[in-house]
């Protein structure tokens, strides 16, 4: 095979890493409006101005209540772990990352339309990345996919008692977890192609 010349293939290099820039950046859009709400809450509002997903409410509350926070520390406890996991599943595929946060918004209905108590925050979507992350790598059983599923078990794995009501402090939505857990599932599910087996009936 003849040699790649160095021009193209700095080319190429330098593509690759503008995707990976462009990629790292797409969670900062996401924390961007998490963040914009919560200084126009403190500043103006008192800490009042809360968008949650309220039982018997409106629709919008499923979709604005990732980016409502009950204040900076909430807020910030939640963008510190959803950072990272957020890049280890677009680490995987944009497309994959779109899935989780779907997955997420799907299991949120029934909470909306079921649990008794209003419920805001990212951690949800948090939940909702590990859910995918362990879930993916024994799915497809490829060796780097699994090298990622158990990196993030290990690494995440002391998330999974939120999942229960009395391993959670009052005022935690343990069902938020739980749903937001179960959308990462859906979405691993949704994206799992079984690999092709060449050379079997």
């Amino acid at each position: 095979m003849a040699p790649i010349p160095s021009n193209r293939l700095s080319l190429r290099l330098d593509r690759a890493l503008a995707r990976l820039g462009a990629t790292a950046l797409i969670p900062l859009l996401p924390l961007a409006l998490a963040w914009g709400q919560e200084l126009v809450d403190q500043l103006f509002f008192g800490g009042q101005w809360n968008l949650p997903m309220v039982p018997g409410g409106s629709f919008l509350g499923v979709l604005t209540a990732p980016f409502s926070h009950s204040d900076f520390g909430h807020l910030l406890g939640n963008s510190l772990w959803f950072l990272p996991l957020s890049w280890l599943v677009l680490a995987k595929s944009r497309s994959d990352y779109l899935a989780v946060w779907l997955g997420a918004y799907l299991m949120a209905i029934p909470v909306w339309l079921f649990w008794p108590t209003s419920s805001h925050g990212l951690s949800g979507v948090v939940f909702a990345l590990v859910g995918y992350l362990i879930v993916i790598g024994f799915l497809e059983r490829r060796p780097l996919v699994l090298a990622l599923s158990l990196f993030s078990l290990i690494s995440y794995g002391g998330f999974l008692p939120g999942l229960l009501p009395f391993f959670s402090p009052p005022g935690v939505s343990w069902i938020g977890h739980a749903s937001g857990f179960a959308g990462g599932v859906l979405a691993a599910l949704a994206v799992y192609r079984e690999p092709a087996r060449h050379g079997r009936p």
